[in-house]
């Protein structure tokens, strides 16, 4: 089942709130990319979504956020299968795991939620005595136009 992209406007500005972290205007940019994204987004791309709202937006201030954003547990940082190069994508943390399929042809990043993922999710944790803090899961193969044309 795709994975719906949903977002609560201002969750993770909220979130900053109520713990009682500073919010700046260039932070309150770089989350407002990050909760209206609706793809996976690098760096690069965050920084420059971000100046668009206010320019005084910089790269350092954009990596700070993403370490403050990666270490509350509200984003995911993802490799993507270096499909597009050695760069790191950046994505909300939604309220379940789900898995990423990266076409190796034409790179297109696709999602799925699935129960059976979840399942082994739980079977690993009751055969290992291993309780999962974070699980990423991601495939490389051929979507469905890509295989149309070989």
């Amino acid at each position: 089942m795709p994975l719906p992209q949903t977002e609560i406007p201002g969750r993770l500005q909220a979130y900053f709130s109520e713990r009682g972290i500073r919010m700046t205007q260039q932070r309150r940019a770089i989350l407002q990319v990050m909760e209206t994204a609706s793809k996976h987004l690098d760096a690069a791309q965050i920084l420059r979504k971000a100046k668009k709202i206010d320019p005084s937006v910089d790269r350092s201030t954009v990596y700070r956020t993403l370490k403050l954003l990666k270490r509350n547990g509200l984003i995911d940082e993802l490799d993507l299968m270096h499909i597009h190069g050695e760069g790191h994508y950046y994505e909300r943390k939604v309220n379940r795991d789900h898995i990423h399929m990266a076409c190796l042809r034409c790179g297109k990043i696709m999602e799925f939620v699935s129960d059976i993922f979840e399942n082994l999710k739980q079977q690993v944790e009751k055969d290992c005595r291993f309780k999962i803090m974070v699980s990423r899961l991601e495939i490389g193969g051929y979507c469905t136009a890509c295989r149309a044309q070989q």
